[in-house]
């Protein structure tokens, strides 16, 4: 079990938040990595594995003409995604996972493989994103990505319910 994600589930158990996920790189990962945790039935109400651009845009509200012009991987994109999931859902807490897992660059964008945008809605400071680099195979991008939208995600709920 991860412990990010158990941590996540356990400050969700305590506090009685909610939590949801959009995710595009991570391919849900990250809800996979909050259901593998007793009690998270209590706390994820869901996750959206928005590949493709226009479900980007449909169901999560991102701007159909800034995916057009730059692209799903940037901080505006993952932005747009956690707000939209918080919304969709209904959490309290959303974390929306963007980037290049590679091999090729992006096709909109150009950005190279490794470029990684998390994002999390619902926190206390507001919606926050971080940009990330990383390099390595693909599979092992998608691994560091999930962990930094797991670690992320615990971060913002530390900061509103500190020990």
């Amino acid at each position: 079990m991860n412990p990010e994600a158990e941590r996540i589930i356990a400050l969700g158990v305590a506090h009685q938040v909610t939590v949801s996920c959009a995710e595009s790189l991570t391919g849900g990962d990250v809800a996979s990595a909050l259901v593998s945790i007793p009690g998270a039935s209590a706390v994820l109400r869901g996750g959206l594995v928005a590949y493709h651009s226009d479900l980007k845009s449909r169901l999560l509200g991102v701007d159909a003409s800034e995916l057009a012009q730059g692209g799903a991987v940037s901080a505006a994109v993952a932005r747009a995604m956690a707000e939209g999931a918080a919304d969709l859902m209904g959490s309290d807490y959303a974390v929306a996972t963007t980037g290049v897992a590679g091999p090729d660059p992006d096709p909109v964008s150009g950005l190279e493989p490794g470029v990684v945008f998390i994002a999390v809605a619902g926190s206390g400071l507001g919606t926050w994103v971080r940009e990330l680099r990383y390099s390595g195979p693909r599979d092992e991008i998608r691994g560091l990505a999930t962990r930094a939208a797991l670690q992320g995600l615990h971060d913002a709920l530390s900061h509103d319910y500190p020990l």
